[in-house]
């Protein structure tokens, strides 16, 4: 079985459209779709340095950076996946 992720929208129609072709064989699909999180503004910047009562974590949290405005969650949830299963 092969598992893809894509990307798609939802005409006022309630009508389901995926952006890109995909490859597969004509047949039968069995599709689980969710609702993407409405993205906001942020009006306060993001903290350089996450807080701490573990006294052994704070030089880490020192060192390491915020992760991008653009990270998915999903998307990296996805390609631990792919990587731990062999997809």
């Amino acid at each position: 079985m092969e598992a893809l992720k894509l990307k798609g929208w939802i005409d006022t129609n309630g009508q389901l459209h995926i952006q890109d072709a995909i490859a597969l064989p004509a047949g039968e699909v069995e599709l689980v779709v969710w609702q993407l999180p409405q993205s906001t503004p942020d009006s306060s910047p993001p903290q350089k340095r996450a807080k701490t009562s573990v006294k052994a974590l704070e030089g880490w949290f020192e060192q390491t950076e915020p992760a991008p405005e653009d990270f998915d969650v999903d998307e990296a949830r996805w390609e631990a996946l792919k990587e731990k299963y062999d997809l």
